[in-house]
């Protein structure tokens, strides 16, 4: 096979590549990396300048398609088609001049056509993909939701670790105080937060009419 040959080793790693990441998504690695972060809260605000690098970052995102479609798929597309690229064009000089290019420049040559070739491919492929919201949340906006304490007990100056879902169905895993400085929160109670102070948040008790459904 040509695939096999010395010259094509780049593009046989690539095909290789292309096959193990089909086959995570197929056993549920992908899966599985997504739920290890969805178990993580990491609120962070970031002010980013919007002109520095803006040209550059545009250009690359028009002509690669790169954040156009979620990394995976742009990665794979590039795979494919730099593997296609670089087997079809070594069959070209083979059949044509006697020998094919080195592997190194092949991989270069190939790489260099398949960006622009991914790019062109990702466009289309991205308005056929479901377009989501993005699951990010901000701190304020757990407040006014149910937390459920879930280490220890809740006091005054002593908050106690608490799991509040966010709009997305997102855990987020928070340190929550007694709004009320005489109340305490019991392990595996329910209270809704109702403000924050840094990483803090200050709940109250009360009665969740969906709780008594259960």
């Amino acid at each position: 096979m040509t695939l096999l040959e010395a010259y094509n080793l780049p593009f046989a790693a690539a095909a290789i590549l292309l096959v193990f990441i089909a086959l995570a998504q197929v056993i549920g690695m992908g899966d599985m990396f997504e739920g290890a972060d969805a178990d993580i809260d990491l609120d962070v605000d970031i002010e980013a300048d919007p002109t520095a690098a803006g040209g550059f970052f545009d250009a690359l995102q028009t002509v690669f398609g790169i954040g156009r479609v979620p990394f995976l798929i742009w990665l794979s597309v590039l795979l494919f088609t730099f593997t296609v690229i670089g087997v079809v064009g070594q069959q070209v000089l083979v059949s044509t001049l006697g020998a094919p290019f080195p592997a190194w420049l092949a991989a270069i040559g190939a790489g260099a056509a398949a960006l622009p070739v991914t790019g062109a491919l990702t466009r289309p492929l991205a308005r056929l993909l479901p377009q989501d919201e993005s699951s990010a949340v901000g701190l304020d906006s757990l407040v006014r939701r149910d937390a459920e304490i879930q280490l220890g007990q809740a006091t005054a100056g002593s908050p106690a670790r608490s799991k509040v879902i966010d709009r997305h169905g997102h855990p987020h895993f928070v340190m929550v105080e007694p709004n009320d400085p005489e109340a305490t929160l019991k392990q595996g109670e329910t209270v809704m937060l109702v403000r924050r102070e840094g990483q803090t948040f200050f709940g109250v008790q009360y009665e969740n009419p969906m709780l008594s459904l259960r």
